[in-house]
């Protein structure tokens, strides 16, 4: 069992930055993949970022794509996402994930999820 717990959400202004992070407990995360969602408000989960158990491959969304930087320690057990250059659009909640399986990653069929964490980009 993993459990998965976000943080690093906030109130930002539009240009600004921040970095979430996604602590994981319970096993090592070193042979997950792992991601980022995002839920906006009466709208699907949709996929943001992948990045494989070494870290060295990693997958973005056409729309996060060269803004968005997904890495992670896993001396330390932790995911985490920068978001630079934010966009009114980019508001959402933010969810990180993980299975074993990189492709479950990209079908939103992750084993284990987080509760998420609030992201909101004013105009």
């Amino acid at each position: 069992q993993v459990t998965l717990v976000e943080s690093g959400g906030g109130l930002v202004q539009t240009g600004g930055s921040l970095r979430l992070s996604c602590a994981a407990s319970g096993r090592t995360i070193s042979s997950y993949a792992m991601g980022w969602f995002r839920q906006a408000p009466g709208k699907e989960r949709v996929f943001v970022a992948a990045i494989g158990p070494s870290g060295r491959n990693t997958n973005y969304a056409h729309s996060v794509n060269g803004r968005f930087i997904i890495s992670r320690d896993n001396a330390w057990n932790t995911l985490y996402l920068q978001l630079n250059s934010l966009k009114p659009e980019d508001t959402a909640l933010y969810y990180c994930a993980a299975d074993t399986k990189y492709l479950a990653i990209f079908t939103r069929s992750a084993e284990y999820w987080g509760q998420g964490t609030q992201v909101t980009v004013s105009s």
